[in-house]
């Protein structure tokens, strides 16, 4: 029998059969898991008693001879007792740091920009979320025609003393996701630029679009 057999009987497959002690110790556990005062919201404290719980049981010492005994005899019944106990750690930790499973309280900034005279009547606006691998930058933009045949666009993340750090190029600035590892908090202004093949790595000058990043609250 797998785990992802055990799982699926958990979750209510009534296809899965199982032996009878095992079947026991499962029913056992899904009765554990739907109690609702294991999900119940913990009460002050809980940090406190997490921790000296844990400082507690690590004073304990056990051989290693029981530990190996222990393990082999029971470690069926360990991994339900760590699925229980896991599902009803993420809760807890959850409640006691504040931490939300959406979105929500990522930091974002976000820019309106505005067109220059190389691109009259041309708008767009862009979100910059911090993610653990940088900053994700969504990008829409209006009024600005296709670029293609070794021309294309080129945005840019631009600090207080003019020093300008590529975020990424694209032919079309219609839902385009760009990534910049440098934070809009030191380099507050976004500018597009057109390019062209051959021209060299840096900026054309030729900016079509600027906007000045601002928190998102």
């Amino acid at each position: 029998m797998t785990d992802d057999d055990r799982a699926a009987y958990l979750a209510g497959d009534t296809s899965i059969i199982l032996d009878p002690s095992e079947a026991a110790e499962l029913d056992d556990l899904r009765a554990l898991l739907a109690d609702e005062a294991l999900w119940a919201e913990p009460g002050p404290g809980l940090a406190e008693r997490v921790v000296a719980s844990v400082t507690e049981a690590s004073a304990e010492s056990t051989s290693r001879a029981q530990v190996v005994d222990l393990t082999q005899r029971r470690s069926r019944r360990i991994w339900y007792a760590a699925a229980g106990i896991a599902a009803a750690a993420v809760l807890a930790v959850g409640i006691v740091v504040g931490v939300s499973s959406n979105d929500n309280h990522r930091v974002q900034f976000a820019a309106a920009l505005t067109a220059t005279p190389l691109a009259s009547g041309a708008s767009g606006q862009a979100t910059l979320t911090q993610t653990t691998g940088g900053w994700r930058i969504q990008l829409h933009a209006t009024g600005l025609p296709r670029l293609d045949n070794g021309a294309y666009y080129e945005a840019w993340l631009k600090n207080a003393d003019g020093v300008l750090v590529p975020v990424g190029t694209f032919n079309q600035p219609t839902d385009v996701t760009l990534w910049a590892g440098v934070p809009p908090t030191s380099f507050p202004t976004l500018t597009i630029t057109r390019q062209t093949v051959g021209g060299g790595p840096a900026s054309s000058g030729q900016v079509v679009l600027k906007g000045t990043t601002e928190p998102q609250h």
